[in-house]
């Protein structure tokens, strides 16, 4: 009983936290709350084939998905809108899964092919990364990506996660099993990379 209300306290802690940081802003970006505005955007990449090609959803068709998406799924705290700051265009999204007994997070990520290759979600994780060691104070961040997307382990790679195993054939995803790697870094690596 005691576990289960320090962890529902926990909890509540967090998302206060998450509530109190609705916007993070970095070099290039904004990191904000998805509004409907959005929903061409989210349409853009929720569609796009080759972008939902190592994700577990199916993706999107119209723009009366693209706005149930954003008011259902994306209104949630911890869900962050991508913007270019030099465009006001959203371009993609990242959020923060938290298991408060675990003192630990996940995070997802999804951008729009246009805008591979450019950093932009490198620096978006980063700046995730710093909230969760500097803010949410936790203790580890994880992450993993199917193999054959090697560009989502070079964006963990550059945000200074580091490579923790390979699992063979871990989940069956759109009928096909996949090899997963893992990512993770603790406060206390986060803490010794950024001295």
């Amino acid at each position: 009983m005691e576990n289960n209300i320090k962890g529902n306290f926990m909890k509540c802690n967090y998302i206060d936290i998450i509530r109190k940081n609705p916007v993070i802003e970095t070099n290039r970006l904004l990191l904000r709350k998805f509004n409907i505005k959005d929903k061409e955007a989210v349409l853009a990449y929720g569609s796009d084939k080759q972008t939902l090609k190592y994700l577990v959803w199916t993706g999107i068709t119209d723009p009366a998905e693209a706005e149930k998406v954003i008011t259902v799924y994306y209104s949630k705290p911890g869900v962050y809108a991508l913007e270019l700051k030099k465009s006001n265009q959203c371009i993609g999204c990242i959020d923060i899964r938290i298991e408060p007994q675990h003192e630990k997070a996940s995070f997802g990520y999804m951008l729009n092919r246009e805008f591979w290759n450019h950093g932009y979600m490198t620096e978006a994780l980063k700046a995730i990364l710093e909230l969760c060691f500097t803010k949410l104070e936790l203790n580890r961040v994880e992450a993993s990506h199917y193999v054959g997307n090697e560009g989502s382990g070079r964006v963990m790679q550059k945000s200074g996660m580091r490579f923790e195993g390979i699992s063979v054939q871990e989940v069956k995803i759109k009928g096909i099993f996949q090899d997963v790697v893992h990512y993770g870094i603790t406060r206390a690596q986060w803490n010794e990379m950024m001295k």
